[in-house]
């Protein structure tokens, strides 16, 4: 089917936005859920004191990345792939792809497990310290080293639930996870006296539950097809999942890289500082799940379209999902905008990171709704197969957050402030640069 898809055949706006919205409402309520319960641990952590808060704030950036990974870069690769197979009619490709996406899921998850749970010492001392470090060391053993490729294995298969279209089947098991975590966070790091480790256990026993709850949908046919299990394994078909999958991944490292290397700058003003900077930084990346309900919705519409040859409907389903993203972070930017010091006090008590994550969030809370558009057209671009605009935005986005905050904060002298500020510098700078690339000299066809 050509570009310019006959108009009588083409979906009006109201109907794309009603197939974003159908798609996209269990996923964003699971994304909700899953960001309430994650805003619970650096609660949780400030319970046991600033140096364990810390502890929690230098872990975040990788517990973010793996989360990024397996639930929207590479299974974002999985969800297009399996839905430009169904758009385009391969039936038994679908099916043959799901266990090189399992293998995929296995490799990566062993990857996490070894280097965080091996080493946390060494790679966590050297962006937030010693002391930061010593105190995040069970937790990151816990966290990766039992929970790694669970978490990988639950969030591939809820990513083949939605290539075939199934998101609300996806959202229901990935629900019970969510809401078993906090409660299981609060007794083991508290009740059972396990401190910040006990956050780790809990994430690790809600990923194996959901991961064998997931495996059992997904073989009953819970994606619209019964998966072939015993295949012979095809670098084509690890090219379909890979060739997404893999840029999204370094997307994904260079967004996390952004916030590593600027944990490392704000290092140097002390572990108060690190806290304090991990609240803004949980704050920022709760647009992530937020614009993931959006985006996995777009992912598998978008993958459809370009699959059947439909780039104009395509380009307005993802300019559809954006503008549904926009509704849903407005809020939540605002609000922290406004009210910062409301926002920083509901995470520590401690009167002075307090008052340095009030100056960040003040700042940084007026970019959080344009992040969550770029995240939302990042998640189309998976789909369509175009990834080289989001590229550069994420490559702008490091250079403003890290290059910035060195020219204001230590060149200028506006130390901490001027870090905040070349922070939503850069968190604008990606979601106008993914914005321009969805247009129609780029997302045509070949």
């Amino acid at each position: 089917m050509a570009d310019g898809t006959a108009a009588l055949a083409a979906p009006s706006s109201r109907e794309l936005l009603r197939r974003v919205w159908v798609l996209a409402a269990p996923t964003t309520a699971v994304a909700a859920l899953q960001s309430a319960a994650q805003l619970v641990e650096p609660w949780l952590a400030a319970r046991q004191g600033t140096t364990a808060l810390a502890g929690w704030a230098v872990v975040l950036p990788f517990a973010l990345l793996m989360q990024q990974m397996s639930t929207g870069a590479m299974g974002g690769g999985v969800v297009s792939a399996i839905a430009r197979a169904l758009g385009a009619g391969r039936r038994e490709e679908a099916s043959t792809l799901v266990v090189h996406a399992m293998v995929i899921a296995l490799g990566f998850g062993l990857a996490f497990a070894v280097a965080l749970a091996g080493f946390p010492r060494a790679i966590l001392g050297v962006i937030g310290g010693a002391e930061a470090a010593e105190a995040a060391a069970a937790y990151c053993a816990w966290l990766f080293g039992a929970g790694a490729v669970p978490a990988w294995m639950a969030n591939t298969l809820a990513s083949v639930l939605r290539g075939g279209g199934r998101h609300a089947l996806a959202s229901r098991v990935l629900l019970l996870a969510w809401v078993a975590y906090p409660v299981l966070a609060w007794l083991l790091m508290e009740r059972a006296g396990f401190g910040l480790a006990g956050a780790g256990m809990a994430f690790a026993l809600s990923m194996a539950a959901a991961s064998v709850g997931m495996a059992v949908v997904v073989v009953r046919g819970g994606a619209g097809f019964v998966p072939q299990l015993r295949v012979r394994l095809q670098g084509a078909l690890f090219g379909r999942i890979l060739s997404v999958g893999l840029v999204a991944c370094a997307m994904a490292t260079v967004a996390n890289l952004a916030t590593i290397l600027v944990t490392a700058r704000v290092a140097s003003y002390g572990a108060v500082a690190v806290a304090a900077y991990g609240v803004s930084a949980r704050i920022e990346f709760l647009m992530v799940p937020l614009a993931f309900g959006v985006g996995s919705a777009l992912t598998a519409l978008v993958g459809r379209a370009v699959g059947a040859g439909d780039w104009a409907t395509a380009r307005r389903t993802a300019w559809a999902g954006a503008a549904m993203a926009l509704a849903v972070t407005l809020v939540v930017g605002v609000f922290v905008a406004v009210a910062p010091g409301f926002t920083a006090s509901a995470f520590s008590d401690d009167p002075a990171v307090v008052e340095i994550a009030t100056q960040a969030l003040a700042v940084i809370g007026f970019a959080l709704p344009g992040f969550g558009v770029g995240m939302a057209l990042y998640f189309a671009s998976m789909g369509a197969g175009r990834m080289a605009g989001p590229v550069v935005a994420a490559l702008s986005r490091i250079g403003l957050a890290v290059g910035g905050g060195g020219v204001l904060g230590d060149w200028l002298g506006y130390g901490l402030q001027g870090q905040f500020v070349a922070v939503a510098l850069g968190i604008s700078a990606y979601g106008l640069i993914t914005a321009l690339s969805v247009r129609p000299g780029v997302w045509a066809a070949r």
